[in-house]
């Protein structure tokens, strides 16, 4: 019984701490403090969202191609890096997949709606 409760106890410190981990980014705040600073900005949706809006200056590259594709750019592994999707999922994804790569300045920006919407309320 002892050893089922320390189970349950670190899957809730687990669950706890992956959340965390994930709210620590996505903050539109500081996706367009890195964005204005002249980081990389890296749409990871499909090309048809992208082709549907994206913003200025994105370089589309589908999550799921991320890894294949981003170290045929000319992007150093210290260049400040923020991707984004439709909600945050997918650019979570592949922002664990360029850490893999040795990307050591990227940040998992959010949702594009998000990201929009915030620019347009901080130019009013």
């Amino acid at each position: 019984m002892q050893n089922h409760s320390f189970m349950i106890i670190f899957a809730l410190l687990s669950l706890l701490m992956s959340q965390f981990a994930l709210a620590a980014d996505k903050d539109p705040r500081v996706a367009w403090d890195k964005i204005d600073a002249g980081a990389t900005v890296i749409d990871v949706r499909t090309a048809e969202e992208f082709a549907a809006g994206h913003l200025d200056n994105a370089i589309n590259i589908p999550f799921e191609q991320i890894a294949a594709k981003i170290n045929t750019l000319d992007i150093a592994k210290d260049t400040h890096i923020v991707l984004y999707c439709r909600s945050g999922r997918r650019s979570g994804i592949a922002f664990d997949t360029l850490v893999a790569e040795g990307f050591t300045q990227s940040y998992n920006g959010g949702g594009f709606e998000t990201l929009s919407q915030f620019k347009q309320d901080d130019k009013q």
